[in-house]
């Protein structure tokens, strides 16, 4: 394995879900954690339980991936001792709607592939050259199964998500030779707040996706995404797909 412990650690959408329990799990293997997102005060509740249970550092930043401005002043303005960033975990991302594409939401899409997209880009962009610089480094990227197959009234989301795995794999490609590791990390149904999020707060319409089967767990991300990290370092997961056991694809789900 390799050690993570006093690395630095840096995980968008930190606040809830994948992210957060990313957050546990690198805590656990004694990371430095800078914990980014929207939400602040969650951050700070989520960094106060891990300072108490694992004596954590943590960095906290308020910041929201789709502006570029914001992310390069957060990375520019890191104290000392932060700035040197072992894992970035691309975490932050959202699908918002289920509706066919003639009947979609301008205001959707935009969302979707800003913080999919852009913000994946503009947070690599702004992190990646120190790790160049360094010769070492580890950029995991969390997809989806949608970035695998499509699926009715997915399609702006389907795109974002393919194009993470575009995205990834070309980074891959262009770090070759650097020493920096390239991973993505794709579930399939996870419970986390996604669904209230994609159906705009309608708790009820979320509860059923999540019906009749056990969906994955946030922490089983965070399981698949820490062993891709503490890999040696001759040792790269390029791409982990990772699916609930009565999920077969992105259709194809057994309910009891």
């Amino acid at each position: 394995m390799y050690s993570l412990r006093d690395r630095v650690v840096f995980i968008t959408g930190a606040s809830s879900g994948i992210g957060r329990s990313c957050a546990r799990a690198f805590a656990a293997e004694g990371a430095k954690l800078i914990l980014a997102a929207r939400r602040a005060e969650r951050l700070e509740e989520l960094a106060a339980g891990l300072k108490t249970e694992h004596g954590s550092a943590i960095h906290i930043l308020k910041l929201d991936v789709r502006d570029a401005n914001a992310v390069e002043q957060a990375m520019s303005g890191l104290p000392p001792g932060w700035r040197d960033i072992e894992v970035l975990v691309n975490n932050a991302g959202l699908s918002r709607g289920l509706a066919k594409l003639h009947e979609g939401k301008l205001q959707d899409w935009e969302e979707m592939i800003d913080t999919n997209l852009k913000g994946l880009l503009y947070v690599s962009r702004a992190i990646i050259p120190g790790m160049v610089a360094r010769g070492r480094g580890h950029v995991i990227n969390i997809g989806s199964i949608a970035g695998h197959e499509v699926y009715p009234s997915g399609n702006v989301y389907n795109a974002t998500k393919f194009g993470v795995r575009a995205l990834t794999k070309g980074l891959r490609l262009d770090l070759n030779g650097t020493g920096v590791r390239v991973t993505s990390v794709d579930p399939g149904l996870t419970e986390t707040e996604f669904s209230v999020v994609r159906f705009h707060g309608d708790a009820e319409r979320a509860g059923k996706v999540y019906q009749g089967y056990t969906p994955l767990a946030p922490e089983d991300i965070a399981d698949a995404v820490v062993y891709c990290a503490t890999r040696p370092l001759r040792v790269n997961v390029s791409e982990m797909i990772v699916m609930p056991t009565d999920q077969a694809s992105t259709t194809v789900v057994h309910r009891k």
